[in-house]
Order: C-alpha cells, then structure tokens, then sequence
C-alpha cells in the first residue's frame, strides 16, 4: 500500500520531485531521465513508471534552462527506442511460454488485452501503443512474441518513439510554464493520464459490450430458431 502511495505521489508532484533532482544531481538527470523512459518502455514488469508525465515535466524544466531541449528530446529518444528493442527482443526469447507458464511478475491481463489490441490494429499497434500506458510497455513484447519481423517492427518504433518524445516534451516546453499550469500542475499531469488512458477505456467498453451482446438471451434465442429454418 505504501508502495503504491509513493508512486501516486510521485505522478501527482512530478514536477517537485523533479526539480529535486536536477538541483541533486545536476547533470547526472539527464542520465536519470534516460533510465527510467528505457525502464517503462524495455520491460513488462515496470509500466507503473511515469512515462507522459515525465516527458510533460521534463519539457517544462527544458524551458526554464534546466536542459538543453535538443540534447533532452535527442536522449529520451533515443531511451525509447531502445527500450521497445529490448522489449521486442526479450518477448522473442520468451516465446509463447508467457502464455502456458504463470510468471509472478507479468500481469496476464494486461498481456491478453495488448495480444488483443495487437490482433484489431497489426503492427501500427506498434505506433499507436507509445500514446497509452500499460498498452505501451507491453505492445513491443507482444510483437517479439508473434511474427512481426524486427525490420517492420523497428519502422514502427522509430517513428512511434520519434513522435511521442518530441511531442510530449516539446508540449511541456510550449505550456508547462503557463501560470495556470504551473499554479495546478497536479491537475495538469491528472489530465495527461486521463487523456492517455482514454484509448484504453474505449477499447474495454467496447470490449465488455461486445462480450455482453454475444451471450445475450435475445442472441442465444434467436441461434436455435435460426438453426431450425436451416435444417426446415
């Protein structure tokens, strides 16, 4: 419980617990910052890791000449990049065993419903998936695990890697400094999540009307009548 305290305390105050850091250890955050972006995106035992909001913050302090812009877009860049490669190659290893082996670490669900989200949209999912938490973590170790070649999947990464970085960290950069912002910064992150996470709630209402409506009793009527015009 207090774990998970720490971490939504982290999240809602990013912006303090960050400046924190720059002021500990200057710039050794920059290697800080590498680190956690490669965590969140290279391993699916760590999804809990901020990824939107740090980008948001770390473009923010960006503006305030905490960090060289191009230098910080450059290095996150690059953090997920590799992260996704690793992810990729990791799920690749492991192989379908995820499937058959329970692993204390890994959370099926959210495995089964990435496997699911990678089945409707293919390898754009790839792309799609650097946008929505838990979804982002997971999506390169699904595609390691299928038959996406490392050549396609690399393609998506890139340019995946590419626009979310750049986007979110130029975003921070451009707004996080307006007073308004900066007066309810909480707020602001709360909204970055609840955006983010947007996508993924969709999907499941979706989901959970779909399911509902193929086991309706109007659906399961109507299947033997049908069956007896057939066979009449």
């Amino acid at each position: 419980m207090n774990l998970i305290l720490s971490v939504i305390d982290v999240f809602l105050h990013l912006d303090a617990h960050l400046s924190t850091v720059i002021q500990t250890y200057g710039i050794w955050t920059y290697a800080l910052l590498f680190f956690v972006i490669f965590l969140e995106t290279g391993f699916v035992v760590t999804p809990f890791l901020p990824g939107d909001s740090l980008l948001f913050a770390a473009g923010t302090f960006a503006a305030t000449g905490a960090f060289h812009l191009p230098s910080l877009i450059l290095l996150l860049f690059i953090a997920a990049v590799l992260g996704d490669t690793a992810n990729y190659w990791i799920g690749h290893q492991v192989g379908p065993r995820v499937f058959r082996e329970n692993y204390r670490l890994l959370n099926r669900k959210h495995l089964e419903r990435t496997q699911e989200f990678y089945e409707r949209h293919g390898g754009k999912t790839i792309f799609l998936a650097r946008f929505i938490p838990i979804i982002r973590t997971f999506a390169p170790f699904v595609a390691g695990i299928g038959t996406m070649s490392y050549g396609r999947f690399l393609a998506y990464n890139f340019f995946g890697a590419l626009a979310w970085t750049t986007g979110l960290t130029l975003a921070g950069y451009f707004f996080g400094n307006i007073p308004f912002i900066k007066q309810n910064f909480s707020i602001a992150i709360m909204v970055i999540i609840l955006i983010s996470v947007t996508p993924m709630i969709f999907e499941y209402v979706r989901h959970l009307a779909r399911s509902r409506k193929e086991v309706s009793p109007e659906a399961t009527l109507a299947e033997p009548a049908a069956n007896q015009e057939s066979t009449g």
